[in-house]
């Protein structure tokens, strides 16, 4: 009995997951395509840049010297381009990670559970607030 009732709380919270990865894709699609649109529009707006400005023959023979400087050359490849597979994922990954993060402005501050340098005891984050005194948090790296 014990074991039936372990495999319907395992069920319960596989399902519960799905259900919340699935309702997650819902709200997220439309700002992920407004996203893709966005990227898909930035390319081609610079090719189209880089299409209209293409010198004709006659003026890359007049023009030897090239444009100046300070004016990076157009340039749009399969390895610059933003409308990318490896782009698109980075986006949506993204996205689901703002999705479900547990800070969110305006709310309270999330409370993680910490485990003391002695490895024996397990607090809350805001167990070491002390009055009105204010908590700092360095995550910074003495390496």
């Amino acid at each position: 009995a014990a074991q039936a009732a372990a495999m319907l709380h395992s069920l319960g919270v596989h399902t519960l997951q799905l259900l919340t990865q699935a309702a997650a894709c819902i709200l997220l699609f439309p700002r992920f395509l407004l996203t893709a649109v966005m990227l898909w529009l930035l390319d081609f707006l610079c090719i189209r840049k880089k299409m209209l400005m293409m010198p004709t023959a006659e003026e890359a023979a007049s023009a030897s010297e090239g444009p100046p400087p300070d004016d990076p050359p157009v340039c749009v490849s399969d390895s610059n381009r933003m409308f990318t597979l490896e782009s698109l994922k980075a986006v949506w990954h993204g996205q689901k990670l703002d999705f479900f993060k547990s800070a969110h402005v305006g709310s309270l501050a999330p409370n993680p559970e910490v485990i003391q340098l002695d490895g024996q005891k397990r607090l809350r984050i805001l167990d070491f607030a002390r009055g009105k005194r204010p908590l700092i948090l360095n995550f910074g790296s003495c390496t």
